[in-house]
């Protein structure tokens, strides 16, 4: 089976190497989200620059997201039931926090444009991601996800926390991590614990 795995905003798909070194996986998939959109870069163009790369998959595929790759997981499971077979979703919200993208698009626009070089992305980019999520809301939809879910949320990431717990609550079949001492990147601090998740 393949396993997807798609990074969060302001990492890169290099972000998982620690993960993938130690995980015996026999087909991943390790897309960089910025060169999906066919476009400007966009939560929309996003999804469907995702969605054609997996046009042709015929085999039902797990996906492993982090923060905007789970949000992207997440969304994906809802309009191509058939085509996925868990999810398992890091730091993950359901409905974008306003005033948390406000003030995460407030410091990317005091961030000098040299900070966003290693990500493959420009400031003005992330500036726009950030805006095109502000009105994400995947609640009423929820109930469309029947596939099997595992949420991991680092015991120190205050900022999905809650929202890690409930969707833990909305989806009957998900199982909720809280782990230990872990912060938000989950994919670089704890990385052994993905692959105990991956490989239960």
């Amino acid at each position: 089976m393949k396993t997807v795995f798609l990074h969060g905003m302001g990492q890169t798909a290099h972000d998982w190497d620690a993960v993938l070194s130690q995980a015996s996986l026999p087909d991943v998939d390790c897309p960089e989200l910025s060169a999906l959109p066919e476009g400007k870069l966009t939560y929309p163009g996003l999804r469907t620059g995702f969605e054609k790369r997996y046009t042709d998959v015929k085999e039902a595929f797990r996906i492993c997201g982090l923060s905007l790759g789970a949000v992207l997981a997440l969304d994906y499971a809802i309009h191509h039931k058939g085509k996925v077979d868990s999810l398992i979703l890091i730091g993950v919200q359901y409905k974008t926090p306003a005033l948390l993208i406000d003030f995460q698009n407030f410091i990317f626009r005091c961030m000098p444009e040299k900070a966003f070089s290693d990500m493959g992305v420009s400031k003005q980019d992330m500036i726009r991601l950030c805006h095109s999520m502000r009105s994400l809301d995947l609640t009423a939809r929820l109930r469309e996800v029947s596939c099997p879910v595992k949420i991991l949320c680092g015991e120190k990431d205050r900022a999905n926390l809650k929202a890690s717990r409930q969707l833990s609550e909305l989806l009957p079949q998900a199982e909720l991590y809280i782990i230990p001492g872990a912060g938000h990147e989950i994919n670089k601090c704890a990385p052994e614990t993905i692959v105990d998740i991956l490989n239960s």
